[in-house]
C-alpha cells in the first residue's frame, strides 16, 4: 500500500510577514514531538503516512514532488499545479485562508481546509473583555493616563446595551455567548441571516444600516471576501453615535481604518480596539499609534498561549483519518466564498 506523503511547512519569522516576531513563531511551529504527540490519539495512522517537516522553502519543491498532503500556513502556490502534481489535500493553520486568494492557483479537485473552531474560547473571552473595556471607557482612560490626566469616567453595566456582531461563525459567536449571558442585546449580522444563539435577532449583510444607528458597540469578526471588504465604509461609521465603542478581531479590509482614525481624532466615536492590520507589525511611522482612545493589539485576540499547534493538530489529524479512508473532509474552504 502506498503510503500518504505529508510535508509539514513551518516559516521563520521575518519583518513584514507572519509569524511577525519569534513569540508567534514559538507558538505557531509545529515540531516532530507535538505531531508525534498527535498521532498518539491516531495509532492506526503511523503506519499509512510519511511525513517531512520543513521549514519556509528549504526543501519544499523537492519534497512537494511526491506530497500528498501540505499543512502549513503560508507557502509558495506560483506553479503548485506543476511542482506537486500528486497534491490533493492543504491544511492551514489558521481560520482565515484570505492570504492565499485568489484561489485560481488550485487544481478543480484540490481540497482546502482551515483550522476554524480551534480560535472560538480565546477569541470569545478576548471579545468581552474588549466590549467591557469600551463600556469602562478604558481607551479613553489609557489615552488620560498618556497625558496625565485624572478624569472621572463612569461606566454602567452592560445590561441592555446593544451590541452588533458582524461575523457570528466560531469567533463571533463565542462572544455572543458571553455577552448576552451579561443581560447585552446582541444583533447579529451574517451571510444568511441564520439565527444564533444568544442574538435577538439575527440580519444579512444586505441590511446592515438598518441596526448601525442603534450600536452601542459594533464588533467585527468576519473574515476578508469579496463580501466584506469595504463593509464599513466612512458612510456606514457616520450613522454610528459618537458614544458607540468599535472592535475588530476579523481583517481590516472589512473597516475604513482612515476613516476611523479621523473620527477618534474629532471625539466622533467613544473608542476603539483594532487588533488585524493588513501589515503586521505596524510601521513605526503609521498615524495610529498616536490616535487618541485607540488600543491596538497585535493580532493576539485568538491565539492560545501554549497550546496552540495541539489544537490545530487535533482538527487535522481528524481529517486525516478521513482523508485514509478516502471520506468527506471538515472544515472544508469554498473557494467561491472564500471560507
Amino acid at each position: 500500500m502506498n503510503k500518504i506523503k505529508i510535508h509539514i511547512r513551518n516559516n521563520h519569522w521575518k519583518k513584514g510577514f507572519l509569524p511577525c516576531d519569534a513569540e508567534g513563531e514559538k507558538n505557531n511551529t509545529i515540531t516532530k514531538e507535538e505531531f508525534e504527540k498527535g498521532l498518539d490519539q491516531y495509532p492506526e495512522l503511523r503506519k499509512k503516512i510519511e511525513y517531512l517537516i520543513d521549514w519556509d522553502d528549504e526543501n519544499f519543491a523537492l519534497s512537494m514532488k511526491t506530497a500528498d498532503v501540505l499543512i502549513g500556513w503560508q507557502f509558495p502556490n506560483k506553479d503548485l499545479k506543476k511542482i506537486a502534481p500528486n497534491l490533493k489535500w492543504i491544511h492551514v493553520i489558521s481560520a482565515g485562508v484570505n492570504h492565499l486568494s485568489p484561489f485560481d492557483w488550485m487544481k478543480e479537485d484540490l481540497v482546502l481546509t482551515n483550522s476554524s473552531g480551534v480560535h472560538a474560547k480565546k477569541a470569545g473571552e478576548f471579545g468581552l473583555m474588549s466590549i467591557l473595556m469600551l463600556q469602562n471607557h478604558m481607551t479613553r482612560l489609557a489615552t488620560h493616563q498618556k497625558n496625565k490626566r485624572f478624569v472621572s469616567l463612569l461606566g454602567k453595566p452592560i445590561e441592555g446595551r446593544k451590541v452588533v456582531v458582524v461575523g457570528t461563525g466560531s469567533l463571533g459567536g463565542s462572544m455572543i455567548k458571553h455577552i448576552s449571558k451579561l443581560g447585552a442585546e446582541v444583533i447579529g449580522v451574517n451571510r444568511k441571516g441564520k439565527g444564533v444563539e444568544g442574538c435577538s435577532k439575527v440580519i444579512t449583510f444586505d441590511k446592515i444600516d438598518t441596526v448601525l444607528s442603534d450600536a452601542d458597540f459594533l464588533y467585527l469578526a468576519v473574515p476578508e471576501t469579496e463580501e466584506t471588504k469595504g463593509l464599513i465604509n466612512k458612510e456606514r461609521l457616520d450613522k454610528l453615535k459618537p458614544s458607540c465603542g468599535i472592535v475588530n478581531i476579523g481583517r481590516q479590509s472589512v473597516l475604513d481604518y482612515e476613516a476611523l482614525r479621523i473620527k477618534l481624532e474629532k471625539n466622533e466615536i467613544a473608542g476603539a480596539i483594532l487588533d488585524v492590520f493588513s501589515k503586521e507589525p505596524i510601521p513605526k511611522d503609521s498615524k495610529l499609534w498616536d490616535v487618541p482612545n485607540l488600543i491596538i493589539t497585535p493580532h493576539i485576540s485568538s491565539d492560545s498561549e501554549g497550546n496552540y499547534i495541539e489544537m490545530v493538530l487535533k482538527i487535522f489529524l481528524k481529517n486525516l483519518k478521513l482523508f485514509s479512508e478516502k471520506k468527506k473532509l471538515v472544515n472544508q474552504i469554498d473557494r467561491k466564498l472564500g471560507y
